[in-house]
């Protein structure tokens, strides 16, 4: 029975929305403590109290208040309407903050759903270290086909001078020279003029 609600709690938030109440705030990826006390199922206000009543567990790489510069940046984001009644700067946490709140959070929910934000975490961290292996093969292979064709670039680039070349001097030439073939000499012109 136990095993079967673990195996149910998978589904308790689909993966999507965790995703995208993830931000980017200061250089780490964060999560807000609406979003958070909203996947809970908890009040946020609960939630600030429980991390209050345990501030040593939460150091600054684990959660902090957004300062009002960034909450305003937020509010412009997401559209005032959707911030209601907040008046005060959300606290955001980290992955580390994330998982620290399943020890302050007493609820079998809590656990279940942190279980499924770690798993999310983790996966964007995969992503992001392929990513930065793909950028970097990217990279090289550019470098590498400059080196190789460098050789190639700089004839094609001496091949199109020569033309140049060729075509400037194939002009002054036509100027000294005059033009060529026959051109007839200008007849005076007479008083006969044809009728329309």
């Amino acid at each position: 029975m136990k095993k079967q609600a673990i195996q149910n709690s998978a589904a308790l938030v689909p993966v999507e929305i965790i995703q995208n109440k993830i931000y980017l705030i200061r250089g780490q990826k964060v999560m807000l403590d609406r979003d958070l006390a909203e996947l809970y199922g908890v009040l946020t206000r609960n939630l600030n109290k429980a991390v209050r009543r345990n501030l040593d567990r939460f150091p600054l790489d684990f959660g902090f208040t957004l300062t009002t510069d960034e909450f305003k940046n937020l509010m412009f984001q997401f559209g005032t309407s959707s911030w209601g009644g907040t008046r005060k700067s959300p606290m955001v946490f980290t992955e580390q903050g994330v998982a620290m709140l399943s020890s302050v959070l007493n609820s079998k929910r809590a656990i279940h759903v942190n279980i499924q934000i770690i798993r999310v975490f983790t996966k964007l961290r995969e992503l992001m270290i392929n990513h930065k292996d793909l950028a970097q093969k990217i990279e090289d292979l550019e470098k590498k086909f400059q080196e190789k064709y460098k050789e190639q670039d700089n004839k094609i680039i001496l091949i199109f001078n020569a033309i140049k070349d060729l075509l400037a001097d194939k002009e002054e030439t036509a100027k000294k020279r005059g033009p060529l073939g026959f051109i007839p000499p200008k007849l005076p012109e007479t008083g006969n003029k044809s009728k329309k």
